[in-house]
């Protein structure tokens, strides 16, 4: 009888290989593709810093302007100072004092103002 050799194993085996080194090959060329990429990125952002850097330099080397004016409101009228009268009552002070404290929350008396007026309420 004549022994036969299959030959379905050496096959196999050949087919195994195949597709191992394929699957290797792909891999290798997705990381390969990879590294180009994450290369390009970072070749960008130097250039985006090499920008950045030479538009700072462009403005500390130019003057600088005056920064433009501020609007300041006119200062309102400082209020007539309440007429003194000859010997106030305590209703009258009490009224001048409120009135006073609205002036300055209302923001028409700073607070010096406020205190000197104040000061002479309570001394008459």
């Amino acid at each position: 009888m004549m022994m036969r050799r299959r030959m379905g194993r050496p096959l196999m085996a050949a087919a195994v290989v195949g597709g191992v080194a394929h699957h290797a090959g792909r891999v290798s060329a997705e990381n390969d593709a990879r590294e180009q990429q994450q290369s390009a990125q970072i070749a960008d952002l130097q250039a985006q810093n090499e920008q950045l850097a030479q538009q700072q330099a462009q403005m500390q080397q130019q003057p600088q302007a005056a920064p433009p004016p501020q609007y300041a409101p006119p200062a309102p009228p400082a209020p007539a100072p309440a007429p003194v009268a000859a010997a106030p009552s305590q209703d009258d002070k009490l009224a001048q004092l409120t009135q006073l404290g609205q002036l300055k929350a209302a923001g028409i008396l700073t607070e010096e103002e406020f205190q000197a007026e104040k000061a002479k309420i309570l001394n008459s």
